[in-house]
């Protein structure tokens, strides 16, 4: 692994009965990367994600964070590294129905020992960069899909993680919705010196990432700089974590 390597995968295998969902994958993301992984259905792109967050062990193969080999943790500590060094942003958000936005941002924060009054604090702030200012108290029911992505998204980077992973992220979006997404997480992931690990079948939302890997039948088949890597406006508003 290089000195800027953050995370590292190597020769991934991966099967479910008789099929083979990975078949000898290899990755590495740089610090601050933002990548994108794409295919078509069953092409294994997001069993990669899986193995690659430690929800999936492989069947064989390694996977390295800043040089700790997740393979050898036991089930306690790779809790603990979901819960501190990975994040997620699912297609649907997943939020917390009974909490307003705020809550459903501090969360994270409180269960890693932060005051619920400074968690909340900071959660304002974190809605407040993200365009949410005023929306604090409203449920994810009197928010629309992109603001509750945008909500998804704070939530996901209050803890300053190592890494983001994010599953179709604007598959339940519109165009328009899902650039405006796609703007926020990819400017506040950089902002937040994260790295981002991105599951896509949209050509248009994998052109907002420094890289590409394209797969099929459980194999990258190309790696690559995106062509058409956004330029977006200048960088959300600092918060404090």
């Amino acid at each position: 692994m290089t000195s800027t390597s953050r995370l590292q995968a190597r020769g991934l295998v991966r099967r479910f009965g008789s099929t083979t969902a990975l078949a000898g994958v290899d990755v590495d993301l740089a610090d601050g990367e933002l990548l994108a992984v794409m295919g078509p259905s069953g092409s294994g792109k997001s069993t990669l994600l899986h193995v690659l967050a430690g929800i999936l062990p492989p069947d064989s193969g390694t996977v390295t964070l800043e040089g700790r080999d997740v393979g050898r943790l036991d089930e306690r500590q790779r809790s603990l590294l979901r819960r501190r060094s990975y994040v997620f942003v699912f297609q649907f958000g997943q939020l917390l129905d009974e909490l307003p936005a705020v809550e459903n941002v501090a969360l994270p924060a409180m269960l890693q020992g932060t005051s619920r009054k400074d968690a909340v604090a900071i959660a304002a702030q974190w809605l407040a960069a993200l365009g949410l200012a005023g929306k604090e108290q409203r449920r994810p029911g009197e928010l629309s899909g992109g603001e509750a992505q945008r909500v998804a998204v704070a939530r996901a980077l209050i803890t300053g993680p190592a890494v983001v992973f994010a599953d179709e992220p604007t598959g339940a979006l519109d165009q328009q919705t899902g650039h405006e997404v796609m703007d926020v997480l990819t400017r506040t992931t950089r902002a937040a010196g994260a790295s981002l690990v991105l599951v896509t079948h949209d050509e248009q939302v994998a052109a907002w990432c420094d890289r590409r890997l394209d797969m099929r039948d459980g194999r990258v088949v190309t790696d690559q700089v995106s062509a058409a890597a956004a330029q977006g406006p200048a960088p959300v508003a600092q918060v404090t974590r």
